[in-house]
C-alpha cells in the first residue's frame, strides 16, 4: 500500500496492540503511520528509528506522579531516580545530556547535567509522549544522541465545548496528596487550556532501619528517610488559534519544586542530624529548590504540499541548593545575604527552529530545518562547582524518506552543527588563603586557587544516517538504521571543579576536550499476528570519545572531597536490545513479557562504564473486559557486577505490582479510577542508577495508590 496524503482534518480513535505488555487502550506501537492533528506531520514506514507512541490510558493507569517513573514501565526505558518524588531519564543506559526531552517542539533545558536534577514536568498536564530508543540527533540536536521523548498535546476538539477534568492522587508510601484542575475552551477557530497542579509529600519510607555512608551506619528512624519531604506546584496555559492554513499556538508554564535531602548524607557523616524531630512532612536544611518557566510561541503555515513551522522560546530554569552554612576553611565567613544559599544556578535559554515539510510525490517526503540556541548561566551561593558561562549553537538538517512500494521503504539525513561556548574565569580566594596556611608553594597555590580558567572553545560536527525498512505484509516488520552521531560538550564537562554533594564527590571537568562521536547501528523485527505479538530490537554503539567521569587516583586538594573525578573521553562501546512478546490466552486475558539488556564496555579502562542499568524482566498477566483493567505483574531485575572503578555492584531483585482500573457513571460523564499497588512485599532492594545508590539507601518500600479522574463536559453553539 502506498501512503500518500490528503487535504484536511482527519480525527481518528485508534487502538492498536501495546507494546508488548499492556492491552490495546494503552499504548500504541506503530510502524505504519502515527497521525497528528496536522496530517503532513505524521511518520510512516520510512522512518528506521523506532517511535513509541504513549497514549492517556496508560499514562493514566500507571501514573506515580513522575513522568518518568510511569514510563519506566516500557522496556529500554529507565528511570534515574531522586528519592521518591523526581527521577530523569535514561534510554538504553544513556542519560544526562544524552536524552533530550521536547515539550511542543522545545526542548527542555535545565540542569539536566546532575545525577540529583530531575525532570521539572508536569506529569499530569502530560497528553501524550513519543518515545524514539536510539539515535535522534538528526533532527533535535547532538543532545538527543541517546533517544528524545517527545511530549506532546492532542489535538482541540472538533465540536464548540468547554471542557476541564479534576485530577485526585493519594500514596500511602510518602503520604502524598496532590490533585490537578484543568480548565479548556473551544470555540470556532479558538483553542484555550489551563491547568493547576499541586503535591505534597512527606518523608519516604525503606525497608532498612540503617544505611552506611563513608563507613559510618546511620540510622533510619521509624524507617522514614528524614527531610526528604517536598512540595510540587505547577500552572500552564495554552492559547491556540486556528484559520484555514495557518496555525497560531502559544503555551507558558511554570514547574517549582522543593525537596529536602536526606541530612545523614550531605557532607560529613553525622547521626544526630537524623533523628526524628516528629514531623515527617516538614523540609528542613539541607534542600534543593527549582523554578523552570517556559514561554514558547509556535507557527504553522501549510502552502500547497508545504508545511512550514516556526518555534520560538524562552526558558528561565533557576536551581538552588541550600544547606547550613559550613566551611572546609577557617577563613570563610557567612555570605551576610542568603548565608544558606550553598549554590545557585540560573540558567536561560532563547530558541529558535524552523521546520520544513515538502511531499511533492505520494512516494517521497523531504524535511529540513534549522536551530538556533543562545544559553547564559549565572551562578550564586557560598560554595562552587560549575562557573558563569555564555553558549551558543546552530545548527541545520536534512530529512528524506522514499516508499517506492508498500514493501521496501528507505530513509536517511545528515545534519551539521556548530558550537561555541565561553566559560569565565573563577578564582577562589577562601583556598588561597587555606593553602597559605598550611605551607603550600606559591606555584602550587597558584594553580589550585584558579578553580575555572577562562575558556572560549568552538565546536563543529556532523551526524548522518541511512535506513531501510522492510515490510512484506501487515504481520512482518524488520528495520535497520545506521548512523554517526555526536554530541558538544557540556560546560560541566568542560569546566565544572568543586565538591558535589548530588554525587559526594569532586568533579572536574577538561577544558580540552572534544566532541562526543561514535557509530550506531539498531535493528528491529515485529511480527503482529491475531492472538500473539511479538518484537525484537537489538542495538550496537561504538564511540571513539565518549565521556564520562573518570577516578583518576589523585587526592583532591580540597579539604573533606577525597578523590578527584574528572571528565574523560575514551572509546566506548554499548550493545544489547529489548525483546517482548503477548499472547491472548483467553478472551479478554492476555499475557505479556517483557525484556531488556544493555551491555558497556570501557575499551581502554576494561570496565563496564557507569550508571549501567542492569538486565530486567517484566510478566504481566492482565484482565480487561470493556472499560475495566486487572493486572498482576512480576518483575525480576538481575544483579549488576558489571561496574566502572569506584561503583558499588547492586544485587537483584523480585516485585510483584497489582492494580485495577474502571470507570463509574457520574451524571453524563464517567469518574476514571486507578488503584496500584507496588513492592506488594516490601522487598529492601536497590535500583541501580539511583541518586541515593552510592550511599546504600534502597528504593521505597511498599506503595498504595489512589488516582481519580472526574472529567466533565458542556457543549456549545
Amino acid at each position: 500500500m502506498r501512503i500518500g496524503y490528503i487535504s484536511g482534518v482527519l480525527s481518528l480513535c485508534i487502538s492498536a496492540n501495546a507494546y508488548a505488555l499492556y492491552p490495546d487502550s494503552l499504548k500504541v506501537s506503530l510502524p505504519e503511520v502515527v497521525v497528528t492533528n496536522n496530517y503532513m506531520s505524521g511518520r510512516n514506514r520510512a522512518e528506521a528509528v523506532p517511535v513509541e507512541v504513549i497514549g492517556q490510558e496508560f499514562l493514566r493507569e500507571f501514573h506515580s506522579g513522575s513522568l518518568m517513573q510511569t514510563l519506566g514501565k516500557l522496556p529500554g526505558i529507565q528511570s534515574m531516580d531522586i528519592g521518591s518524588g523526581f527521577s530523569k531519564p535514561v534510554i538504553r543506559g544513556m542519560g544526562f545530556n544524552r536524552v533530550a526531552v521536547t515539550e511542543n517542539g522545545i526542548r527542555q533545558e535545565g540542569q539536566q547535567w546532575g545525577a540529583d536534577h530531575g525532570l521539572e514536568i508536569d506529569a499530569f498536564n502530560v497528553e501524550r509522549v513519543e518515545v524514539r530508543k536510539g539515535p535522534a540527533s538528526l533532527q533535535y540536536g547532538s543532545d538527543a544522541m541517546g533517544g528524545v521523548l517527545e511530549i506532546k498535546q492532542l489535538p482541540p476538539p472538533l465540536d464548540n465545548q468547554l471542557f476541564g477534568e479534576v485530577n485526585l492522587l493519594g500514596k500511602t508510601n510518602n503520604n502524598l496528596l496532590g490533585g490537578s484542575a484543568m480548565l479548556g475552551i473551544k470555540k470556532d477557530s479558538w483553542y484555550i487550556q489551563t491547568r493547576f497542579t499541586e503535591q505534597h509529600f512527606g518523608d519516604y519510607r525503606v525497608p532498612t532501619d540503617s544505611i552506611v555512608y563513608l563507613t559510618r551506619q546511620i540510622p533510619i528512624y521509624n524507617r522514614r528517610m528524614k527531610n526528604t519531604a517536598g512540595i510540587e506546584r505547577d500552572a500552564s496555559a495554552s492559547v491556540s488559534y486556528r484559520k484555514s492554513t495557518y496555525q497560531g499556538q502559544l503555551f507558558l508554564s511554570n514547574a517549582y519544586q522543593k525537596v529536602g535531602f536526606f541530612p545523614g548524607a550531605h557532607g560529613i557523616p553525622d547521626a544526630s542530624r537524623v533523628e526524628d524531630d516528629g514531623n515527617s512532612r516538614d523540609i528542613d536544611l539541607p534542600y534543593s529548590k527549582v523554578n523552570h518557566f517556559k514561554a514558547q510561541f509556535r507557527q504553522q503555515l501549510t502552502l500547497g504540499k508545504n508545511l512550514v513551522e516556526w518555534n520560538l522560546g524562552y526558558q528561565n530554569n533557576r536551581r538552588e541548593e541550600r544547606s547550613l552554612f559550613h566551611t572546609h576553611y577557617g577563613n570563610q565567613q557567612a555570605p551576610v545575604i542568603n548565608p544558606d544559599l550553598e549554590l545557585q544556578f540560573t540558567l536561560n535559554t532563547f530558541s529558535s527552529a524552523v521546520k520544513w515539510t515538502f511531499l511533492q510525490h505520494e512516494n517521497w517526503k523531504h524535511t529540513g530545518g534549522i536551530d538556533l540556541q543562545y544559553q547564559k548561566n549565572e551562578i550564586g551561593g557560598y560554595g562552587f562547582l560549575l562557573p558563569r558561562y555564555q553558549r551558543e549553537t546552530a545548527g541545520s538538517y536534512y530529512m528524506a524518506s522514499f516508499n517506492p512500494t508498500g514493501v521496501l521503504s528507505f530513509s536517511g539525513g545528515v545534519r551539521f552543527d556548530y558550537g561555541h561556548i565561553d566559560i569565565r574565569p573563577f578564582e577562589d580566594i577562601h583556598l588561597e588563603s587555606y593553602l597559605q596556611q598550611r605551607g603550600y608553594s606559591e606555584e602550587t597555590i597558584r594553580f589550585y586557587k584558579q578553580r575555572s580558567f577562562e575558556t572560549d572553545r568552538s565546536f563543529a560536527n556532523y551526524a548522518a544516517s541511512v535506513g531501510v525498512v522492510y515490510t512484506p505484509s501487515d504481520k512482518h516488520t524488520a528495520k535497520i538504521n545506521i548512523g554517526r552521531s555526536f554530541r558538544l560538550p557540556g560546560a560541566n564537562e568542560l569546566a565544572s571543579n568543586g565538591v558535589h554533594h548530588g554525587t559526594f564527590r569532586h568533579e572536574q571537568g577538561d577544558a580540552t576536550l572534544d566532541s562526543e562521536q561514535g557509530w550506531q547501528l539498531d535493528m528491529g523485527y515485529t511480527f503482529h499476528g491475531n492472538s500473539f505479538r511479538f518484537e525484537l530490537s537489538p542495538f550496537v554503539s561504538w564511540f571513539t570519545n565518549y565521556i564520562y567521569l573518570q577516578p583518576t587516583g589523585e587526592w583532591s586538594i580540597l579539604p573533606h572531597a577525597g578523590q578527584i573525578y574528572r571528565y574523560t573521553g575514551v572509546e566506548a562501546l554499548f550493545t544489547g536490545g529489548e525483546i517482548s512478546g503477548e499472547v491472548d490466552i483467553l478472551h479478554d486475558l492476555t499475557l505479556a513479557v517483557s525484556g531488556e539488556y544493555v551491555y558497556t564496555y570501557n575499551l581502554e579502562a576494561h570496565t563496564a562504564l557507569s550508571f549501567s542499568p542492569p538486565a530486567s524482566v517484566r510478566t504481566n498477566l492482565s484482565y480487561h473486559p470493556r472499560e475495566t483493567r486487572f493486572y498482576l505483574e512480576y518483575e525480576y531485575i538481575a544483579a549488576q557486577n558489571r561496574i566502572a572503578r569506584n561503583e558499588d555492584p547492586t544485587p537483584g531483585a523480585q516485585l510483584f505490582n497489582a492494580g485495577a482500573s474502571f470507570s463509574i457513571p457520574w451524571k453524563k460523564n464517567k469518574l476514571e479510577v486507578t488503584i496500584s499497588a507496588n513492592n506488594l512485599f516490601d522487598t529492601r532492594y536497590y535500583n541501580h542508577l539511583s541518586f541515593y545508590r552510592k550511599i546504600e539507601i534502597p528504593e521505597p518500600g511498599r506503595n498504595f495508590q489512589l488516582l481519580i479522574k472526574i472529567p466533565f463536559k458542556t457543549l456549545l453553539k
